[in-house]
């Protein structure tokens, strides 16, 4: 009896090994089917071969369909694949700042908002995200809330000409003079004929 237990184990073995690489398998065709029809910019075939496989808990399968819906102009799709490859992998901050795109494209921008604050709960070092925020709150002219993420994005990345500019609007606007004359100047040596940088110099003189 003892001998006939293990002999079967051994065959459940050998055939869940056989039909992990049988789905293996099916997922590697899915995806590079859905590649070449990316390339003929036959977008709603590409979701199409993926959404055969019926792998609603596959991390990498709902950001290939995120992507592809939302190339698709199937925007609140793609919103939902992204959503579900974050909850399968919550750690992970790659489907999150896919999400932005199609959030942005709707111009639902509270949502933007709420989904960069998210990505810093995250990584609350992403310079990508904290520069973006500061964009928002700059341009809701809530300076001082701006001031807090350019910060962080400009102290990751001195020299970063998109991050010395708007620094330095932002502190302008705040009546930071000098923070702001400094930066200016130091956008002036990565780019010398900067108009923006010249212009901000120009109103604290």
């Amino acid at each position: 009896m003892e001998i006939l237990k293990k002999s079967l184990i051994v065959i459940l073995l050998v055939g869940n090994q056989w039909a992990n690489a049988q789905d293996q398998k099916a997922v590697q065709e899915a995806f590079s089917k859905s590649y070449t029809l990316e390339t003929g910019k036959k977008y709603n075939e590409a979701v199409e071969a993926l959404k055969s496989l019926n792998a609603s808990e596959n991390y990498s399968v709902q950001l290939r369909l995120g992507w592809l819906l939302y190339s698709a102009k199937r925007y609140d799709e793609s919103v939902v694949a992204y959503k579900k490859a974050a909850e399968i992998m919550p750690a992970s901050i790659e489907p999150l700042l896919a999400l932005v795109n199609p959030l942005a494209t709707q111009k639902k921008w509270d949502e933007v908002e709420k989904n960069h604050l998210n990505i810093l709960k995250i990584d609350p070092k992403n310079s990508l995200t904290n520069f973006r925020l500061g964009q928002i709150y700059y341009n809701k002219k809530e300076y001082a809330k701006a001031e807090k993420y350019f910060s962080t994005s400009l102290n990751l990345y001195p020299f970063d000409y998109d991050s010395m500019l708007m620094s330095g609007w932002n502190y302008y606007f705040l009546g930071k003079y000098s923070e702001a004359k400094e930066l200016f100047n130091r956008v002036l040596l990565y780019s010398p004929t900067d108009t923006s940088a010249k212009e901000g110099l120009g109103l604290i003189k």
